[in-house]
């Protein structure tokens, strides 16, 4: 019987409806369900396993109900597994949960039915190093963001790509992001949209104190060094925008395209430019 894994956005209103539901529908079509501690909340008769356990479960899906943090929350679970994500979107933009809740079911049919199409979608590595020594490693879906704390001062940054010298400037951060992220982050801070498959990274700073000094669209395969040069108080590396990390003054951020990468389940009827158009009302007057 295959697994199905359902991961939950909390204190969603929805599920107490939907969760019910969807464990009969799973059941009905021969799939055993494995909720997340959150979908269990709802349903009390299922199999509950935390979430950087599932993998080892083997599911051949993986449902998440909720919006775009809850998909990069998953995808960093799942990004070393083969298995596809199907992204239902319970929150406000849901650019990357762009599946509403009343196409549920059709997807479920297609995928089912082996109708679905599997988007595969490139992640970042970045390695923080510390004193000549590796601290931490992470993988992000969107972006990797090195910024400042409360104080309202600007921090001091060096940018290498490649091992060539990029720029060395005062900032309140900046943010490498995949082209996934383009829509994020990186797009508030005046950064490029770029569309998912492209073999791309991007660099931008944050309220950079140079006018010469703009966002920069890299090849995919460029390793990207930040380095920390001076800080006013605090400076965090966030991943996802979910997971900080406190960095100092000398320390190093390598960036690089991640081997793993994220597969997303689509039906294929709708474009990139469709839900720029739908979600940023792109183009319109």
């Amino acid at each position: 019987m295959p697994r199905v894994a359902v991961i939950s956005k909390p204190q969603k209103e929805e599920l107490r409806q939907l969760l019910p539901d969807l464990v009969l529908w799973l059941k009905a079509h021969g799939c055993e369900p494995l909720l997340d501690p959150v979908s269990a909340n709802y349903v009390t008769t299922e199999e509950v396993c935390p979430r950087p356990a599932m993998v080892a479960r083997d599911p051949e899906l993986v449902i998440v109900l909720g919006g775009d943090g809850t998909l990069l929350a998953a995808a960093r679970v799942f990004a070393r597994s083969s298995t596809p994500i199907l992204s239902v979107n319970l929150g406000a933009l849901g650019f990357l949960t762009e599946i509403p809740l009343a196409s549920l079911y059709d997807h479920l049919e297609a995928w089912s039915r082996k109708g679905c199409c599997i988007e595969t979608r490139a992640m970042l590595r970045s390695e923080l190093w510390r004193n000549g020594q590796l601290h931490s490693e992470h993988d992000a879906l969107n972006d990797v963001v090195v910024a400042k704390g409360a104080i309202a001062r600007m921090g001091h940054f060096s940018v290498e790509v490649d091992g060539q010298l990029a720029a060395s400037f005062r900032a309140d951060g900046l943010i490498v992001a995949t082209p996934t992220g383009s829509t994020a982050y990186s797009l508030a801070a005046g950064g490029p949209v770029l569309v998912p498959n492209t073999d791309a990274l991007i660099v931008t700073p944050i309220s950079p104190h140079q006018l010469t000094l703009r966002p920069t669209v890299v090849p995919g395969a460029s390793r990207i060094l930040v380095r920390i040069e001076g800080v006013p108080d605090q400076i965090f590396l966030t991943i996802d925008g979910q997971e900080a990390i406190e960095m100092r003054v000398g320390d190093e951020l390598r960036c690089r395209r991640s081997d793993a990468t994220v597969k997303l389940v689509r039906l294929g009827d709708h474009s990139f430019f469709d839900l720029l158009r739908a979600k940023l009302k792109w183009g319109e007057r």
